[in-house]
């Protein structure tokens, strides 16, 4: 019997009545063969792909090589309203984004009079650039410097170049300089074979559960990020100016400090260093859903080592409990 109710729902959402319709119809058959809910359903099997397209683009049916899933329409409701949430969520963000770049806009008129100026003006030492092989750009840069390698990779490894930047990082240890880098838990699940390959040739890892940027400092010399900062592959601003250098110097060693070892979050995923991101995590407001995926948990997992550390520290409330997890020297 078909629901008028969900129908108005789904309609609501986006989808035209008769694929609504389609689906109400198609539901109470979901794990039976396609080629049996087309015959049920009037269609032919192309038809009827046809005509749960949109649905099967939304998650709400999945189309196998035999046989048809369909959500329940609560299921369905529910994937929706993410959907649509999710949505909302990139239209709020791109909205802050033109928000931000407004006072990019006034700032070139805000500059420092000439008669506030005492002598010449220097511009400041580097570049903006675009390359379309990084290796080649930093071996080149690596080999005139002698400084030690300090990296932020919250997402690298999808560059396709990733095994040419191993080999890079493993000629600088060799050479007796010293890389450290930084990536985001998750990284152990995206990526094991990556981090696992730097650390075999020398590098130092170290994981948090975000990062802010890209980044490459070389000594105190060099530093290279994205234009603007985040995790955009191009445009990139090579820095040799000595305070902006030392400032993404200090970033660095600030976020390598909260760091956690790579062998020892391996070695203990329930312990001390996973429970040192979760404090972290609350003390920065992270809600529940954030603090799993960064962590590479699941959110069943989470909301359980909250409580858990809650009832450690005696505290009543997130806030709570990150007051005295600082208090106690965990932070």
């Amino acid at each position: 019997m078909e629901n008028p109710a969900a129908e108005s729902i789904i309609t609501s959402l986006g989808f035209p009545t008769e694929t609504a319709r389609i689906y109400l119809r198609i539901q109470p058959m979901s794990g039976r063969p396609i080629d049996e809910v087309a015959e049920v359903s009037g269609l032919t099997r192309e038809e009827l792909e046809e005509a749960v397209a949109e649905l099967a683009a939304a998650g709400i049916v999945r189309l196998g090589e035999e046989s048809i899933q369909v959500l329940t329409p609560a299921e369905a409701i529910s994937r929706l309203i993410e959907s649509a949430a999710e949505t909302a969520r990139g239209a709020h963000e791109r909205l802050l984004s033109i928000s931000r770049a407004v006072p990019y806009i006034s700032a070139r008129s805000a500059g420092v009079a000439p008669e506030h100026l005492e002598g010449s003006v220097q511009p400041i030492d580097g570049e903006l650039f675009r390359s379309r092989y990084l290796p080649g750009t930093l071996a080149a840069i690596v080999q005139r410097t002698t400084g030690d390698l300090a990296w932020l990779r919250p997402d690298q490894w999808r560059e396709p170049w990733e095994e040419d930047m191993n080999n890079l990082v493993a000629e600088v240890v060799a050479s007796g300089r010293r890389a450290r880098a930084i990536y985001p838990v998750r990284g152990l699940g995206e990526a094991p074979a990556v981090l696992q390959s730097r650390a075999d040739v020398g590098e130092e890892i170290r994981l948090l559960p975000d990062l802010p940027t890209r980044l490459l400092v070389i000594g105190v010399t060099h530093a290279l990020m994205p234009e603007p900062l985040g995790s955009a592959a191009s445009p990139r601003i090579m820095v040799r100016q000595r305070g902006i250098v030392e400032a993404m110097g200090l970033l660095f060693e600030q976020l390598w400090e909260r760091a956690s070892p790579l062998a020892e979050y391996e070695r203990d995923t329930t312990g001390e260093e996973v429970r040192r991101q979760l404090l972290a995590q609350l003390a920065a407001g992270s809600q529940d859903e954030q603090i799993a995926r960064r962590l590479g948990v699941s959110l069943r997992t989470v909301r359980r080592r909250v409580a858990e550390v809650m009832a450690e520290l005696g505290a009543d409330s997130r806030f709570q409990a990150g007051v005295e997890a600082a208090r106690r020297g965990w932070l």
